[in-house]
């Protein structure tokens, strides 16, 4: 389990999202109203990345940027996932994910594939998978 200290807890949670707005989100109208298009995209992660709340840190990031998707731990320890959203936005998520990480982390190299244009986003929130 990863220890949270007061300030860490309060910039992983989820901000509260009105019904409406979620509904758009669900549509994809919401990111689509940004003007550019919704990319979608998978990710590898390599590095010191499992055992230093990544995954926790990845959902709270993902959520403040406001992209959709999942990340998990894989069994040859990296950590996987998916990023979907206005493009701009996946590009934010994607330098995260390649510079950033968790405090504890050390990310050698991310892998970025599947990358394309979607028509809406595939999911509501962002998740952590297990």
């Amino acid at each position: 389990m990863c220890p949270l200290l007061p300030a860490a807890a309060a910039a992983v949670a989820a901000p509260r999202t009105p019904l409406l707005s979620l509904r758009l989100l669900r549509s994809g109208l919401a990111a689509m109203s940004t003007g550019g298009p919704l990319k979608s995209v998978d990710y590898e992660v390599f590095g010191r990345v499992q055992g230093v709340c990544f995954r926790m840190y990845t959902e709270g990031e993902a959520k403040k940027i406001g992209v959709v998707g999942w990340v998990k731990n894989t069994n040859k320890g990296t950590v996987t996932g998916q990023v979907q959203g206005p493009e701009e936005k996946v590009n934010s998520m994607k330098s995260w994910l390649s510079k950033v990480g968790s405090p504890s982390s050390r990310i050698d190299r991310t892998d970025f594939s599947n990358e394309k244009t979607i028509s809406k986003l595939e999911y509501s929130n962002f998740s952590i998978r297990y």
